[in-house]
């Protein structure tokens, strides 16, 4: 049975509980999955406990937040396997303070306009390593002001050109993340690369030494997927397949195992030694 190797957690800016995530890959027929919440290891462990409860098997993984600083463009890239966590800590401590800041600054704007606070959303980022934009959006859900987290009240407050309370988090360079990555010992895995077009710098990630592509996601056409397949065929690289799972925490929903990977790029994977 196939893999799915993007799953977000309560960890991070996902809806579910990690023991929920593998429970649900068990329901779902899946044989192993990828806990990569957002710039944190935190809810790994206890995904392997339940994997190990549940008869699944969990990849220690994260998706990592980064910025390509000469295009302007966002960069998510994400880590697997890697022995030496902490080689990765002073990033992720880093982004989580950023990011909290970032809210802190947003919610002084929208508390003008809507009745909830900072200590309300602070409530509902509780099992998270920090506050996302999820997290404020939860509370407008409770407070009434919404019934969706990425709808028009989200776009009214966060677009990323016309959000009267956009925010810009300090990411880290995308190709320090790569090397820091390997540092870590762990694998370096492009994540959907047509959601902030990377496309145009794949072979510049290539040549930097990222070490796979998530090739199956679910925003990305048949298409794309194809041009992705030869991309990494080429060039001897990893492929991944991930749903990008956040539970009811998304834009367009998408049930954990929409999109997976095969057991033989599951194991070449698993058994990669960089050269």
């Amino acid at each position: 049975m196939p893999a799915d190797l993007h799953c977000h957690s309560k960890c991070s800016d996902g809806a579910t509980s990690v023991q929920n995530v593998v429970r649900l890959a068990k329901l779902t027929g899946l044989n192993a999955i990828a806990l990569t919440d957002h710039d944190t290891f935190k809810g790994v462990e206890e995904a392997q406990f339940y994997g190990k409860k549940y008869g699944i098997e969990v990849i220690h993984g994260a998706e990592i937040s980064a910025y390509d600083f000469e295009r302007e463009r966002q960069v998510h890239m994400l880590c697997y396997n890697c022995r030496k966590p902490e080689v990765l800590s002073v990033i992720f401590e880093k982004s989580k303070q950023d990011r909290y800041q970032a809210m802190q600054n947003s919610m002084k704007k929208i508390s003008e306009i809507y009745a909830i606070n900072m200590e309300m959303v602070e409530e509902n980022a509780k099992e998270s390593t920090t506050v996302f934009k999820s997290h404020i959006m939860y509370t407008l859900m409770e407070a009434g002001y919404t019934e969706r987290v990425y709808g028009d009240l989200y776009r009214k407050i966060f677009d990323w050109k016309t959000g009267f309370a956009r925010t810009k988090i300090a990411y880290p360079d995308v190709y320090e993340v790569i090397d820091l990555i390997h540092q870590a010992e762990g694998i370096a895995v492009l994540a959907h690369p047509t959601v902030y077009d990377t496309m145009p710098v794949i072979d510049k990630m290539i040549a930097k030494g990222i070490d796979g592509i998530e090739c199956w996601y679910p925003r990305g056409t048949q298409e794309v997927t194809n041009k992705l397949l030869a991309i990494t065929e080429e060039h001897h690289l990893l492929r991944t397949g991930g749903t990008d799972f956040h539970g009811y925490s998304a834009g367009k929903i998408n049930p954990i195992g929409t999109c997976t990977t095969s057991d033989d790029d599951l194991r070449r994977l698993i058994n990669f030694k960089r050269q």
